[in-house]
């Protein structure tokens, strides 16, 4: 990998998620699964900034009235018991500019390291993120953050998609189901490495650096 044409997604590391007060609490999602990522992403962010690539953060929500939210997810919301909008510890949940929309203190972006605000799951639905790539000559992507199956499966196959060569930080992700983020895994080596390719965080961060040697 280079790492003057290489991007590290973090994505929707957000309180909404990783907090016990948050909306994955609330649909009953296991929270201490979703937090184990934290360190591997803190390890492979060190390496970023350090060797210069660009690192960008999403976070998933909506608009205070709501009018970017589809019915069926307001709806599918509601039935895991953590409909969107409504009033929690945090403030509202996944709701643009609440306090649980925010990314968790241990992530806090940089300056100068673009947020993407999304509200789907894929970081590039209906957002800047592939313009900003372009801009920045952006070939190859690093993916890491929240759910393995949900926001960064769906950013990792609309990445490919769009040409870009991807690589999924195994350890750097979470899921609060293991089977479903062993299986997201797994998925992506079929086929010759139909979406990319699966490998650790301290594996990344070796090629980097042998990256910026070469």
């Amino acid at each position: 990998m280079n790492p003057a044409s290489t991007a590290l997604l973090v994505i929707d590391m957000q309180r909404d998620f990783l907090d016990a007060d948050g909306y994955a609490a609330a649909a009953g999602l296991d929270i201490a699964a979703l937090r184990r990522p934290i360190p591997a992403i803190l390890d492979l962010l060190a390496t970023a900034r350090r060797l210069g690539l660009l690192v960008v953060h999403t976070r998933e929500g909506h608009r205070p009235d709501l009018s970017d939210c589809p019915p069926a997810k307001l709806e599918r919301s509601r039935t895991a018991g953590a409909e969107i909008g409504r009033a929690g510890p945090l403030g509202r949940l996944l709701v643009r500019g609440e306090y649980g929309h925010d990314f968790i203190d241990e992530l806090v972006p940089h300056r100068g390291e673009p947020v993407i605000d999304k509200p789907g799951y894929s970081a590039f639905h209906q957002t800047e993120l592939g313009q900003i790539l372009h801009n920045r000559g952006i070939d190859g992507l690093i993916l890491s953050g929240v759910t393995t199956e949900v926001c960064v499966h769906s950013t990792l196959r609309a990445a490919v998609d769009r040409g870009y060569r991807c690589v999924l930080a195994a350890d750097a992700c979470g899921s609060a189901y293991a089977h479903l983020h062993d299986a997201a895994l797994q998925m992506v080596a079929v086929e010759g490495g139909v979406f990319g390719r699966v490998a650790g965080s301290a594996a990344i961060s070796s090629e980097l650096e042998k990256g910026e040697a070469a």
